[in-house]
């Protein structure tokens, strides 16, 4: 086979590796977003129940990298300390490690079952985390055709003559192999394929288990460089997890490869054929880096409390997004369509205001932070500067008639302009007054009562994001999926309230004395979700989908 066409296979198939990793842990995140977070807010209890969270959060989303980022936010929140985000980390990181074995199972006969079911369930299935599980399913059948297709793609390179040389010399030379594997890691942003990756080299053929031992202790420093990159714009806490991570994982690695070099331990322990041999290494290398480690939780973060100071982030700062320029146009509002351009672009600059405010909703509740709530609070002055702004522009635009379309989409954006600062007022008016409400009361919800607050208010953020989506594309059938999150939203409420109702009357304590501040929240998230799925009702009237107030059943024709 030509070379060139020989590397253009092998680039397709590991990136097709790549990409199918990452479906498999979006689907996951965006189906069990609120019961990720809720597992890990449970992680507080014990470092050793925190590694065993943070295992099991690890295999789901098959990426270690993707814990470090939840835990990165709940440490900013101060819902995680240090010690327990470290403990988690390392759990994770052993998490990841249990992936790779079971992704390595010869599990080819499954590839098209999984095809199958997860197409049915993400082409038809009735809901958002039915059509997530799809996702999930069709991802990791992809992953196993990836490998398939790696292994397919190098087969010819056994007969090549220069991929001895290239493997002769990176066997005697252990660092520039070690320094190859994490800077590999770090680029792929993935530990998980990166280990895949080799191990189907050494399936192949293509590197035996000296070289492949250098890959994989280096692919894990790549993994705990990656949680360092993402962080570094963080809060200080979370940038400490990362850093504390990477001093467990970097100085285990390291003292791993030279341990190996000098004592050429017995690999036939590990197992059969170099690709087994190095996918149990990587397990054994996490497992022992778990039981060596987890009691060094302490001492790692006074050292990082040390290393890693304070400094001003973008996250930190009060007011970011209210700083920032202005979309508005004044040049073109005599020319109507790059002026609604122009403040659709403001109004998606308003809504990333009020994400600013909402999204850390869940976690001021529990921590009932002043500093933070004030800032959010701070934040609604730039959502009614920017209502403001956006009424007062679109009113200057020459529309050529009140009757045009150019004239109609002005009224719908500066409805959704209002729309949107009302939402404001309820996040600061009633929300935050609420969170503050339970921190000086210092009331708990019930565990069930939370699970539904988290789950609503989970739902509201993805539902926001939908209607955003809407205000920019006017897409019909987008429109019609939001006013259907709507009703299931209202179904969700109605469910909440009868839970609630029915814990009261069961005594339970925590319910009596939480009980106006879950009913209020419950409300006023219902309120922000009818003002997001306000942006559809417009789109649908003028295509005859929507009769008094409710969707068509023949719109769908």
């Amino acid at each position: 086979m030509n070379l060139y066409l020989l590397l253009l296979h092998l680039a397709g198939a590991v990136t097709l590796l790549l990409w199918a990793v990452r479906m498999v842990r979006t689907g996951v995140e965006r189906s069990q977003e609120p019961a990720l977070r809720r597992v890990l807010r449970e992680s507080k209890s014990g470092r050793l129940r925190a590694a065993g969270i943070g295992a099991g959060i690890a295999v789901l989303l098959q990426s270690s990298t993707a814990v470090a980022m939840l835990a990165a936010g709940f440490a900013g929140n101060g819902v995680l300390t240090v010690a327990t985000g470290l403990a988690l980390m390392l759990g994770a990181d052993l998490g990841s490690a249990m992936v790779v074995q079971i992704l390595s199972v010869d599990l080819n006969w499954l590839m098209p079952m999984l095809l199958l079911a997860g197409g049915v369930l993400f082409f038809k299935g009735p809901t958002r985390n039915t059509r997530q599980a799809g996702r999930v399913l069709i991802g990791i059948s992809l992953i196993l055709i990836s490998l398939q297709m790696i292994g397919q793609a190098t087969e010819p390179l056994r007969e090549s003559e220069f991929l001895p040389l290239i493997v002769s010399y990176l066997r005697g030379d252990f660092i520039t192999a070690f320094l190859l594997g994490a800077a590999f890691t770090w680029l792929v942003h993935s530990s998980v394929a990166s280990i895949l990756l080799v191990a189907a080299f050494a399936a192949q053929g293509l590197v035996p288990i000296e070289l492949g031992a250098s890959l994989v202790f280096g692919a894990n420093l790549g993994g705990g460089l990656i949680a360092v990159g993402l962080t570094r714009s963080s809060f200080v806490e979370a940038r400490r997890i990362a850093w504390g991570n990477l001093t467990f994982r970097g100085l285990g690695a390291l003292v791993t490869l030279f341990a190996f070099q000098l004592l050429a331990p017995a690999v036939g322990l590990l197992g059969d054929g170099a690709a087994r041999q190095i996918i149990n290494l990587h397990l054994l290398f996490n497992a022992a880096l778990l039981v060596v480690c987890l009691p060094l939780t302490g001492p790692i973060t006074k050292l990082v409390e040390k290393l890693v100071k304070p400094k001003p982030t973008a996250e930190e700062l009060a007011n970011p997004l209210a700083e920032a320029a202005s979309c508005l146009d004044q040049s073109v509002v005599s020319q109507p369509a790059l002026a609604l351009a122009s403040a659709t672009r403001e109004l998606l600059r308003m809504a990333e205001i009020i994400e600013r405010m909402l999204k850390p909703l869940m976690e001021l509740y529990e921590t009932g932070d002043p500093e933070k709530i004030k800032q959010a609070r701070h934040l609604e002055r730039a959502v009614d500067q920017a209502q403001s702004e956006i009424k007062l522009y679109l009113a200057k635009i020459n529309y050529g008639g009140d009757s045009t379309d150019e004239a109609r989409r002005g009224r719908e954006l500066s409805s959704f302009a209002i729309n949107l600062e009302y939402v404001g007022d309820a996040i600061s008016k009633t929300l935050l007054r609420l969170a503050e409400v339970r921190r000086d009361q210092k009331l708990q919800f019930s565990p069930a009562g939370w699970r539904e607050l988290n789950d609503l208010h989970h739902q509201v953020m993805a539902n926001m994001q939908l209607a955003l989506n809407v205000l920019v594309s006017e897409d019909r059938e987008s429109a019609r999926q939001l006013l259907q999150e709507k009703d299931r939203m209202r179904s969700a409420e109605r469910a909440s309230y009868g839970e609630h109702l029915k814990r009261l009357q069961s005594g339970a304590a925590q319910s009596i004395e939480t009980s106006n501040i879950h009913l209020e929240t419950v409300r006023a998230l219902k309120t922000i979700n009818s003002l997001f799925a306000s942006v559809a009702y417009p789109i649908l009237t003028k295509s005859g989908d929507l009769l008094d107030s409710r969707l068509s059943r023949q719109g769908t024709t």
